[in-house]
Formats: C-alpha cells, structure tokens, sequence
C-alpha cells in the first residue's frame, strides 16, 4: 500500500501511549492500534483532525505517500 502510517513515530516523539491517545481523542484503543499498525483502508477527517489537536502535529507528519515503482 503507498500510503504508510507514521502515528507511531509521532506518538513516540510526543511521549504518548496509546492508551492516553485514544482518551484524549476519544476513538477506541483498538480502533486506534490499528490504525497505527496500518491494518485500516480508510481514516475519518474528524478523527485525523482529532489526533493532530491532541499530538500537534499536521496531517503529513502522520500519513506518509510512497509511490510504488513501475512495473516496465
């Protein structure tokens, strides 16, 4: 997938666990685990706007595009 989730290097830089994340946010740990863990396709606008309020960050700090070579 050429979309890769940082959440967890942000969430390392901030000293935050996943559980005080997901208390602040207010989306479930598990919801929240897998999103960190990349196991999601799709992320709501409400709860990225959520999780960069809380880490302080932007958007691209956390959602990361990394294209995938062409096949010749």
């Amino acid at each position: 997938m050429p979309i890769i989730m940082r959440l967890d290097r942000v969430m390392a830089d901030r000293k935050m666990s996943l559980k005080e994340l997901s208390e602040r946010v207010g989306v479930a740990n598990v919801n929240l685990s897998k999103l960190k863990t990349g196991k999601v396709s799709a992320i709501r606008f409400s709860t990225l706007e959520a999780i960069c309020d809380v880490l302080d960050c932007q958007p691209g700090d956390i959602l990361e595009f990394r294209r995938e070579p062409k096949e010749s």
